[in-house]
């Protein structure tokens, strides 16, 4: 586990559904990775709110390092 606690390195892929409200995860401390279990408390992170226009699988970084959050962009760095 990395300092912000993420667990993987590597994307999740979902399936998304058309207007629906999804919080993911930022501090990387969530147990139901990509998406916020509320663990982020206390630390002045706040989740990513987001709505996909159409229901499909998506690719939701896990890694934090996307330029294109919250989907993965494979940018990690290492």
């Amino acid at each position: 586990m990395d300092e912000s606690g993420t667990k993987s390195r590597f994307p999740i892929r979902v399936q998304l559904e058309a207007n629906k409200r999804y919080y993911w995860c930022r501090c990387g401390l969530s147990q139901s990775q990509p998406f916020c279990d509320g663990a982020h408390r206390g630390t002045g992170m706040n989740p990513v709110v987001f709505v996909v226009r159409e229901t499909s699988p998506v690719w939701l970084c896990v890694c934090k390092e996307t330029k294109n959050i919250p989907f993965c962009d494979c940018f990690r760095t290492d």
